[in-house]
């Protein structure tokens, strides 16, 4: 900062003092700005009033860099397998007192407790940000696909988000922790990311120097490194869902239904059991299809029987008769299937 002054003369009767006006802000004064403090002294000689004397003194105000990176919310975000374009929203604030650019960058946890307790899991892909366009919703469509900010004023607030694409395969309660950090950039030219920034060594200067002063650390990043970092997270919310065929011989043409036994002729009921994880999330549009060997006939008089039920290990013949056969194959849909539920399809067939 540079500092000038004019000696005072005679003898010193009030001192006065008039401050440069400065700009109201939280991020402070702004960097660039200089503040001029005069005092004015009047005085007598003899008893009659002299010219004023008075001194100035001005300085620059330096640059601080700070900034800050937020999660939005206090939720991870559910997602399901196989799923696109998954968001979680952060903000970037320029708590700098100058105007700068940010660089950003979204980064993947690796196996670590994430942001809201769980454990990183797995990887999301198709990993981007965007910059919302003002309605604190994502789109697409009308969001800007970024890698920085431009031209952040002192004490601006951007809302971007991380956008993600979620693998298939994935178990239900996975989590894959992000996060976004940002790192203040000078200003560049009209839609171009500005120069690294660099902070002033030494002493005090003449000029506008630059103070790194984020003291506190993100998520990830350092404290006083022109940075910030913030995480959020992906969890999973999927249907669980495992299968199970069973047969049994329900009557033969020799002893009817009493201890029957599996020679041709005899009446085969096939059981095919779907069962969803308890605390799972519901599967929806089940379908079964089931080809028949060539050693055995589809029995249509009995039909195809779906969302039945199981009881002590033995499928019950209380489903709905709206599964279908065809060129042998066994169809059934199963519309919903909640967390801790099973139901079957049941048919009959007939030994050749």
């Amino acid at each position: 900062m540079k500092s000038t002054s004019k000696m005072l003369g005679a003898t010193s009767a009030l001192a006065l003092f008039a401050f440069g006006a400065t700009n109201a802000h939280a991020a402070g004064t702004t960097a660039g700005d200089e503040i001029t403090n005069t005092a004015t002294i009047t005085y007598q000689v003899g008893g009659i009033d002299q010219d004023d004397e008075t001194a100035s003194d001005t300085l620059m105000v330096d640059r601080k860099i700070n900034l800050t990176v937020a999660e939005v919310g206090t939720a991870t975000t559910i997602v399901t397998p196989g799923s696109t374009s998954q968001f979680t929203t952060f903000t970037v604030t320029n708590n700098s007192n100058a105007p700068l650019d940010f660089a950003l960058e979204a980064l993947q946890q690796d196996g670590t407790t994430t942001a809201h307790g769980g454990t990183d899991s797995f990887q999301a892909t198709n990993v981007r940000i965007y910059l919302d366009n003002g309605d604190n919703t994502f789109n697409a469509a009308s969001d800007t696909l970024v890698t920085f900010l431009d031209g952040v004023a002192a004490d601006g607030v951007r809302t971007v988000f991380v956008v993600s694409d979620i693998p298939l395969g994935l178990d239900n309660d996975e989590v894959a922790g992000v996060a976004l950090r940002a790192t203040a950039r000078e200003v560049g030219a009209a839609a171009a990311l500005g120069n690294a920034l660099v902070q002033t060594t030494g002493g005090n200067t003449a000029g506008m120097d630059t103070v790194f002063a984020d003291t506190t650390a993100g998520t990830d990043d350092s404290a006083r490194d022109a940075a910030h970092s913030a995480r959020d997270d992906y969890t999973v919310a999927t249907a669980m869902l495992t299968v199970a065929k069973t047969s049994r011989i329900v009557e033969d043409p020799v002893n009817g239904t009493t201890n029957p036994k599996m020679i041709p002729g005899a009446t085969i009921e096939y059981c095919i059991a779907v069962s969803n994880a308890s605390g799972a999330s519901d599967a929806t549009a089940i379908t079964v299809n089931d080809p028949l060997p060539n050693t055995v006939t589809y029995d249509g008089s009995f039909g195809v029987k779906v969302d039945g039920t199981v009881s002590g290990g033995v499928c019950q013949d209380d489903g709905a008769t709206a599964g279908t056969e065809s060129g042998g194959t066994v169809s059934g849909t199963i519309a919903t299937l909640s967390g801790g539920a099973t139901k079957t399809v049941l048919f009959h067939a007939t030994i050749n």
